[in-house]
C-alpha cells in the first residue's frame, strides 16, 4: 500500500495507552493499529452513507425489489447462473 502524507492525531493519555496496549497484543505498532482502525471506520462510514442514499431514493421514488425477488436472484447466482438482477418496481 502506498504511503500517503502524515496526519497528526493527538490522543488523550488514557486512549493513547489503550492503543499502545492493543497494538502490543497484536504485535503491531500503534501507528499500524490506528491506520487499520481509520481504514475500517472509513469503510463502514462509506457503507452507511450508501445505505442512507438508497433509503432516501426509496422514499422519494418507492422503487424497490422484494426480499423474495432478491433471494431468488441470489440463489441463481449461488448456483453459478449469470442471472439478471430483479427489476425495481413500485
Amino acid at each position: 500500500m502506498p504511503i500517503g502524507s502524515p496526519t497528526v492525531v493527538t490522543l488523550d493519555p488514557v486512549t493513547d495507552d489503550r492503543v499502545r496496549r492493543l497494538a502490543s497484543t497484536r504485535q503491531l505498532s500503534a501507528e499500524s493499529l490506528v491506520r487499520e482502525a481509520i481504514e475500517q471506520y472509513v469503510s463502514r462510514e462509506e457503507t452507511r452513507q450508501q445505505a442512507v442514499t438508497a433509503w432516501d431514493e426509496y422514499q422519494a421514488t418507492g422503487l424497490h425489489a422484494t426480499a423474495e425477488e432478491t433471494d431468488a436472484w441470489l440463489a441463481k447466482l449461488e448456483d453459478g447462473e449469470d442471472a439478471v438482477p430483479p427489476a425495481c418496481h413500485v
